[in-house]
């Protein structure tokens, strides 16, 4: 069976690195046919000489290799894959980029958690909840653990294996001679704390007992073991270690601690091992779930005393260890103080811990992996997670909040920092055009009481940023001074689209008067229009007009010659491998093709059909891969005979898609476009480029998109304008 083994790797010196070193030895122990390999994950600035059983590299940062090494596993003949996760470990946002890793990857996932949160922020508990669907099985070191996983993520316990962190297999005897090839000293007791340095360690808590304990145990000599964290180097320094001197020197201890600041190899900390007396866990984080130092201080059967984190409540439970309360050196003291003074009481407490940790010894937690994974890929056991289905029952619930939070007595404010309005940065016609369709569609299709005031605010602003001579301005600061004289012809479109909706479906005859006044006045600049999604939002603001309208005739010959400028567009650029009106792809694409098959079914042409077709099937091709929408990135557009950017994704490209496949579906009956609204629908809630969810159930916001690290977390009135109305749209579909 070959498996690869992915996580970081010595010589890089990590928590992580040890653990994965120690379980492929220890299954390649458990069953000679293992053929084992490692994927190391590598941090940026460092340059390792890894062993040979490293066939792949992962650079922490660079997203590319995220895909290439799950394409090297898939074409490696691989039975499965052993990956350890831990926050920190991976690049992006929380170590999003793992799920770029993992959603590429065809072969059976295993995957060790080495950190539960108990309170994720969005990021962090979708990635775990992502890991959690596409893992054969999750192995947590920890009972805790399995309770946090279904509490706070939704993850079934029979999902989840327990599998606890394996330790050396050590004799429980000291050995003085040990003592002395260390200059330690044959009868001087040992306490030892090891691993990387850093300040959530609490070693101050036992500097700060020791003087009260070395008053009748002036023999005792306190043993830090370890480098200074790397992560900890290169923000402070050495600053917390030096902090530990001096605290030991104030403290008058100088003789009984020594610092070894270096990272020793599993050799010399067993060696270590054998000589402590007592270890101490002193950690000041409650929420620690797993330490593989506490795993292996029980593993050599020494007297444990430890802080109590969840890990340490656990393995110490029923006589193996004890307990004092985080920063409580008093506590701390007295506990040292009664085990010194009770020589027989220290011996008891490491016979316990000796004889639970033979449980905990690596060959034994390699041949519980070997087993587990040969158990479920043999029967191909895959744990059912339920799909993701479209319907209505499980969309999020409709909701204004975030909009209302948005607007105020002027109209919608442009952007968010965060879910709080940016007054500073005032209003546009755009958002409040968007606004106002998406009122408005709320209002009519779902009888939402509050829409109907909304969309009176929406209609004062359009009215308000009307010219006499029926053009539009755009941008208007909090202070309701106009910042521009004529707006973009989107934002005219955009106008005319939300005004053209308003009339088709006003009960109110109040909002049908104003919305028809400004667009009659809007009407001697259409067929002016010069700019492609001017007159592509135009067209559907038209079309919406002509529903309420048909009979008008000279309405429907403007609308021809709209359509006829965007086939001539579409003649001059268009080729056979370029099937697009422009010689780039830039934003809102999809809003094109849906004005053509808005504008196909009030004119019934066969031409723009085609074309609307043609176009719609090469924007498909660009933008849906392994079974999501990926819009194009607006980090540098999409020319021909280019690359496109993956980065930033909008939510107007995505609601664009949408409400393209709505008007094909309605030209065609097609099927196949309403499983594509689906599809791109979900992008919203997590199925994207990254497995975010974008939609924020809390605010009922939406995020501005997705960047190339993660979600973008401000929640502006675009992308939430966006998502309302892909939602109201995929709604309709079922009425």
């Amino acid at each position: 069976m070959k498996i690869a083994f992915i996580g970081s790797y010595p010589p890089r010196q990590c928590g992580i690195a040890t653990f994965t070193r120690d379980l492929l030895n220890s299954m390649s122990s458990a069953d000679n046919k293992i053929e084992p390999y490692v994927v190391a994950i590598s941090n940026n600035n460092e340059a390792y000489t890894y062993p040979d059983n490293v066939k792949y590299e992962i650079r922490q940062n660079h997203k590319k290799d995220y895909f290439e090494a799950a394409d090297f596993i898939n074409y490696g003949n691989t039975d499965a894959c052993l990956l350890q996760h831990e926050f920190g470990l991976f690049g992006g946002e929380n170590g999003i980029w793992v799920l770029r890793f993992i959603h590429q990857l065809k072969v059976p996932l295993y995957v060790t958690f080495h950190t539960i949160l108990k309170s994720p922020n969005v990021n962090e508990q979708k990635i775990i909840q992502e890991i959690g669907k596409k893992a054969r099985k999750i192995i947590v070191m920890s009972r805790r653990a399995i309770k946090y996983l279904e509490k706070y993520y939704g993850i079934a316990p029979k999902k989840i294996e327990l599998i606890e962190h394996g330790a050396p297999d050590l004799n429980s005897s000291h050995d003085n001679n040990i003592k002395k090839h260390l200059n330690f000293g044959d009868n001087r007791t040992t306490l030892l704390t090891f691993g990387l340095l850093s300040r959530n360690k609490g070693i101050e808590t036992v500097l700060n007992a020791l003087p009260q304990v070395i008053k009748n145990h002036p023999d005792l000599l306190y043993i830090i073991l370890g480098k200074t964290h790397p992560n900890v180097i290169k923000i402070d320094g050495e600053k917390y270690r030096n902090y530990l001197k001096i605290l030991t020197e104030k403290n008058k201890i100088r003789n009984n601690v020594l610092f070894i600041n270096r990272y020793v190899s599993n050799a010399e900390l067993f060696n270590f091992l054998l000589t402590t007396d007592i270890y101490i866990s002193p950690y000041l984080n409650k929420a620690q779930i797993t330490s593989g130092t506490l795993s292996y201080a029980m593993g050599a059967g020494t007297g444990i005393i430890s802080t109590p984190y969840w890990h340490a409540k656990e393995l110490l439970a029923d006589g193996r260890g004890r307990l004092f309360d985080f920063g409580d050196s008093e506590a701390l003291a007295k506990i040292l103080t009664d085990l010194l003074d009770n020589p027989d009481e220290l011996t008891q407490l490491r016979k316990n811990a000796y004889n639970y940790g033979r449980n905990l010894i690596w060959p034994k937690i390699g041949s519980q992996y070997v087993d587990l994974i040969k158990r479920t890929t043999k029967s191909n056991l895959r744990i059912k997670f339920k799909e993701t289905i479209i319907d209505p029952a499980l969309l999020p619930p409709f909701c204004l909040n975030h909009v209302k939070r948005m607007t105020d007595s002027t109209g919608i404010i442009q952007h968010a920092k965060y879910s709080a309005p940016k007054f500073k940065d005032g209003y546009c016609l755009d958002d409040n055009a968007r606004a106002l369709l998406a009122a408005a569609m709320a209002f009519h299709q779902i009888k939402e009481s509050e829409a109907g005031e909304l969309i009176t605010t929406y209609l004062s602003y359009i009215y308000y940023m009307q010219n006499e001579d029926g053009t539009f301005r755009n941008f208007l600061s909090y202070k309701r001074e106009f910042l521009d004289e004529i707006g973009s012809e989107d934002s005219f479109g955009r106008a005319i689209w939300a005004l053209g909706y308003t009339i088709r479906i006003s009960l109110n005859e109040a909002h049908f008067q104003m919305a028809k006044e400004m667009f009659e006045k809007a009407r001697p600049h259409f067929e002016n229009l010069q700019y492609l999604r001017g007159m592509a939002n135009t067209i559907t603001g038209i079309c919406h007009y002509l529903k309420r309208y048909p009979d008008n005739n000279k309405l429907k010959k403007t609308l021809l010659n709209l359509a006829l400028k965007i086939l001539e567009l579409y003649e001059k650029e268009s080729d056979d491998n370029w099937r697009w009106f422009e010689p780039q792809l830039t934003y809102d694409n999809g809003i094109i093709p849906m004005a053509l098959f808005s504008a196909y079914n009030e004119l019934h042409n066969k031409k723009i059909l085609k074309v609307a077709t043609d176009s719609l099937k090469f924007l498909e091709n660009i933008t849906f891969s392994n079974s999501h929408i990926a819009p194009i990135g607006s980090l540098n557009w999409y020319h021909k005979g280019g690359r496109r950017s993956q980065f930033p994704q909008q939510s107007i490209d995505v609601m664009a898609m949408i409400l393209m496949y709505d008007q094909a579906y309605l030209a065609t009956s097609d099927k196949h476009y309403i499983q594509k609204i689906f599809t791109a629908y979900k992008w919203f809630l997590g199925e994207n480029d990254l497995s975010m969810p974008l939609y924020d159930f809390e605010t009922c916001g939406c995020m501005d998109g997705l960047e190339e690290y993660g979600v973008n977390h401000n929640q502006g009135a675009e992308s939430m304008l966006a998502y309302l109305i892909s939602h109201l749209t995929v709604l309709r579909l079922h009425e």
